[in-house]
């Protein structure tokens, strides 16, 4: 559809409405959202790996799922979002926890019954896609987190790379050529209006002599 040209008036300046500037205008936001995407991945795989631990932001920490045995729940290759629990004695069945199986081994699943011996609360868990319980009842000192119920489809394979070694070095790189490119793109664009504008002068003097 043909966009008609408007001109609006704002002092003594005249900006003219064209297919062209819209053009131009979405193109120029959706790059800055692209940049912005890449930097605060960035930020967040930088800190995630100069602290050792988990991508973090406020109190919230972004988990990969690396198998499939919470599906449907969220799929492999997702990225979960939990929180850390305060009380972890205070965890009720049907809660999502992720807690410390081994010394280097996280498990996300689901609570299916909760109990105690003694002094310590335990609670038994299970992947919605498992046939049967996990093998050892789980102690609510390794209780890690909660499941907060967001999920991010596919981006779990995406931040694995970027915190490898060279999909770091790519974050690191990427918005840096992508601004060199949009300066030298817009420096560009410069020069051609200004030499537009000098060669609508020289019309205008010729006309005028």
């Amino acid at each position: 559809m043909e966009i008609p040209k408007r001109t609006v008036t704002k002092g003594k300046r005249k900006y003219k409405f064209t297919k062209k500037n819209v053009f131009n205008g979405v193109k120029n936001t959706l790059y800055l959202l692209v940049c912005t995407t890449l930097l605060l991945l960035t930020v967040l795989v930088l800190s995630t790996r100069a602290s050792g631990g988990e991508p973090q932001i406020f109190g919230y920490q972004f988990k990969t799922v690396l198998s499939g045995s919470m599906e449907p729940t969220f799929e492999t290759g997702s990225i979960i979002v939990v929180k850390r629990v305060e009380n972890p004695t205070s965890l009720q069945e049907g809660d999502v926890i992720t807690y410390q199986a081994s010394e280097n081994t996280l498990v996300t699943h689901r609570i299916i019954e909760r109990f105690t011996q003694g002094e310590n609360t335990f609670y038994r868990t299970q992947g919605d896609n498992n046939d049967g319980p996990d093998s050892r009842p789980v102690l609510s000192e390794n209780v890690v987190a909660k499941y907060t119920g967001l999920t991010i489809p596919l981006i779990g394979y995406f931040l694995n790379f970027a915190s490898s070694p060279m999909g770091t070095a790519i974050l690191l790189i990427g918005p840096g050529l992508m601004l060199l490119g949009y300066a030298v793109y817009s420096f560009r664009l410069a020069l051609k209006e200004l030499d537009r504008q000098n060669k609508e002068v020289a019309a205008s003097t010729d006309t005028e002599a």
